[in-house]
């Protein structure tokens, strides 16, 4: 396979997990450079994790087989910075922006940073490997499904914390929630030198898309826009 195809295979799942959310937003579409514009700043947010993980992995050394530092290694060392990273420019760039009128751009956001983080690191893996092919296959049923629904669920309390009075702390939400559910998935993986503890990680993927599908409904059913697609006034609405 030459280069060019397989760049285009590591990119492939994020693409189509991109097109899949932007057409979950059903109401009121965000535009299209502004989405593009979140998948470059999320390509930028890796930057910002190796730019805080490297001096501290010259800091700290992981025992690869401590089931204890093994969890240091996942929740904190991967999970919270890469997380963080990205929740940087969804919370304090595109947060703010006027386009953001609704709890489904919160998701619609920051999938689209999420999948610029996750496109690029596919690539890199993908590049690297002596066997691409089987890489960027395994990765588009794990790693990069995975990436998406973690920013999923953080889009999904970032959109609560921008609309729904007095929880602005639910922004914090997000990123915690996301950090949690990438850490267990790292964890299980960095620790399935014992047998079966892999299928961990699976588990962690299979409740984050249940928890992610559920949070796309909920804020689609949450959009203000909904009576005007509609044609529907909301004080004609019935339930």
């Amino acid at each position: 396979m030459t280069t060019l195809e397989l760049l285009a295979l590591a990119l492939a799942p994020g693409a189509a997990i991109g097109l899949y959310i932007y057409f979950k937003d059903k109401y009121e579409p965000e535009p299209i450079g502004l989405v593009v514009f979140s998948f470059v700043l999320g390509i930028i947010s890796t930057l910002v994790t190796l730019l805080i993980s490297y001096p501290i992995g010259k800091l700290i050394v992981i025992d690869p087989k401590s089931l204890t530092e093994q969890a240091v290694h996942a929740f904190l060392l991967v999970a919270l910075i890469e997380e963080f990273s990205k929740f940087i420019f969804v919370r304090w760039v595109l947060y703010p922006n006027k386009n953001f009128n609704e709890p489904f751009d919160g998701i619609v956001y920051a999938v689209s940073v999420g999948l610029g983080f996750a496109g690029l690191e596919n690539v890199l893996y993908v590049m690297q490997s002596n066997d691409g092919i089987t890489t960027a296959l395994l990765r588009m049923v794990t790693a990069v499904p995975a990436h998406a629904a973690f920013a999923v669920l953080m889009g999904y309390f970032l959109g609560v914390a921008k609309f729904q009075k007095g929880k602005a702390h639910y922004a914090w939400y997000g990123l915690a929630v996301a950090t949690l559910f990438h850490g267990a998935y790292d964890y299980f993986w960095f620790i399935s030198f014992i047998p079966g503890l892999g299928l961990g990680a699976v588990a962690s993927l299979v409740l984050g898309i249940f928890l992610a599908r559920k949070a796309i409904r909920a804020h689609q059913e949450a959009s203000p826009f909904i009576d005007h697609a509609a044609g529907t006034p909301p004080s004609d609405r019935t339930n």
